[in-house]
């Protein structure tokens, strides 16, 4: 896989993609990520993006809110007809790069289902340690994993 490129979704929706596929689903990711709470008034870097492969729409990823106690949460999701070519684990490794640059004394949360899968082996890979279950408001009873601050 190409290294992916992280385009900023600003609070509009309105990313700024030239040319290149971009899926519907993407399209649908996009207004997901900016109907997060309290989406509009985030600071960079804690925002959502468009991951492109190429030229095409391979996923988004986010921060789910602005640090709170030293802790802030990623999410990252790859477009089906991107699945299992690494643009997961690139994101994921993106937002971790990008929340230490910003503050390397976070500790850095994600959440999964909660059963072994694509999403609890790329967390594993980037040195991302299970902590518990928790009960997820929208998701229900989830694996939290956690990264410690360097």
């Amino acid at each position: 896989m190409k290294p992916i490129t992280l385009i900023p979704i600003p609070p509009d929706g309105a990313v700024d993609v030239r040319r290149g596929a971009m899926p519907e689903i993407a399209s649908m990711a996009i207004r997901d990520t900016i109907a997060m709470p309290g989406y509009a008034s985030r600071p960079r870097p804690w925002i959502g993006y468009l991951a492109l492969d190429g030229e095409t729409g391979a996923g988004t990823c986010a921060f789910k809110d602005v640090p709170r106690d030293g802790v802030v949460e990623i999410a990252y999701y790859a477009f089906p007809d991107h699945e299992g070519r690494g643009v997961a684990t690139a994101m994921a490794r993106e937002l971790v790069a990008m929340a230490r640059a910003e503050d390397s004394g976070l500790a850095i949360t994600a959440r999964t289902l909660p059963a072994p899968g694509a999403s609890t082996r790329i967390l594993e890979k980037l040195r991302f340690v299970r902590v518990g279950t928790v009960d997820d408001p929208e998701d229900g009873p989830v694996w939290e994993w956690r990264l410690a601050p360097e």
